[in-house]
């Protein structure tokens, strides 16, 4: 296993999602990059332990979606695994406003939400982060 190098977009029943898995959730850059490709959701499935969960799994699906303007499927593993680790759970499905629609809690299930692709593009255009985003230069202060 090697990370990689490319961001995935994948069309799908409406619209398209970016794809991605568990540790890229902490680099913005990866999701601002598919969602100013066109992904209105964003998929984020993770095993975070239960100490990185309860300290950054919210805060950080919210902080995505707020920031992209994108739907957030975020399942997430719950349990026991086979070395001792304790996943975390909370699969959660947050909206473009960073609202979550549905939180699995600490068990196994399943979670659903409506989602309204039209949120996406009126959330977009209420907040244009995405065009207006740029790079910048740092200058280092004396």
């Amino acid at each position: 296993i090697a990370p990689g190098d490319k961001a995935v977009i994948s069309p799908c029943v409406e619209g398209s999602i970016g794809l991605s898995i568990c540790y890229d959730l902490r680099f913005a850059h990866l999701y601002r990059a598919m969602a100013k490709a066109g992904a209105e959701l964003l998929a984020t499935p993770a095993a975070f332990t239960k100490m990185t969960g309860e300290a950054h799994w919210h805060v950080l699906q919210r902080a995505r979606a707020i920031e992209n303007g994108a739907y957030v499927i975020a399942p997430c593993q719950y349990g026991t695994l086979s070395g001792g680790s304790q996943c975390f759970g909370h699969s959660l499905i947050v909206d473009p406003w960073g609202r979550v629609l549905a939180d699995g809690g600490e068990s196994e299930g399943i979670i659903m939400a409506d989602i309204d692709l039209d949120l996406v593009r009126q959330t977009r255009a209420r907040i244009p982060s995405l065009q207006h985003d740029r790079p910048f230069a740092l200058t280092m202060g004396a």
